[in-house]
């Protein structure tokens, strides 16, 4: 997925407003299993997914908690250091090599104060990353663990697709024989 794309479904910008922005983002490389933000670390950069998949987790004493995975297009916002320059609460790791976009937070956070396009864009970034938020939150504490996986089914194919069973069953807060239990039902 080119970068255009992925800004245009953030918030449509002018073009010169876009062109700036383009200019102060760089695409990176990095191989599968990496982790590209850490938790408890005031992290300085965004990314785009260009091509490849991530997941999101916390982790535990006796397992990892995957709360989010990201495909082509995702946003990778460490939300806390966006919005207050504070520490992170969540790891991103990736799960096939990927391509992404990056882009330092420093230099979004300049262009706020001089573009007001951008800094809607900005604005725009922050609210879908809270809809998002909410979306997993009500999914996570109201619906049961085999209508998460039938939502992923149905919303996310790839995911099921794309990433080993531990992880799903981790993000549905379940385990793989409970997992292996609901595929079969379904």
């Amino acid at each position: 997925m080119n970068i255009d794309t992925i800004l245009d479904q953030i918030f449509l910008l002018p073009e010169q407003s876009k062109s700036v922005l383009k200019n102060l983002i760089s695409k990176v490389e990095f191989p599968k299993d990496s982790i590209i933000i850490k938790a408890g670390k005031v992290e300085k950069t965004i990314y785009f997914i260009k091509k490849g998949i991530v997941r999101a987790f916390v982790p535990q004493e006796n397992q990892d908690l995957t709360f989010w995975f990201g495909k082509e297009g995702a946003v990778v916002l460490p939300m806390k250091s966006y919005v207050d320059n504070n520490q992170n609460y969540e790891n991103i790791q990736l799960l096939e090599d990927c391509i992404l976009y990056q882009l330092k937070i420093d230099d979004l956070r300049q262009l706020f104060e001089t573009d007001i396009n951008i800094a809607n864009w900005g604005r725009k970034l922050a609210e879908k990353e809270l809809v998002k938020t909410e979306e997993l939150f009500i999914s996570r504490q109201f619906k049961t663990a085999s209508q998460r996986y039938e939502e992923l089914l149905t919303k996310q194919t790839e995911i099921i697709q794309r990433v080993q069973l531990g992880y799903i069953a981790s993000y549905l807060g379940i385990t793989q024989v409970s997992l292996s239990r609901i595929r079969s039902e379904i």
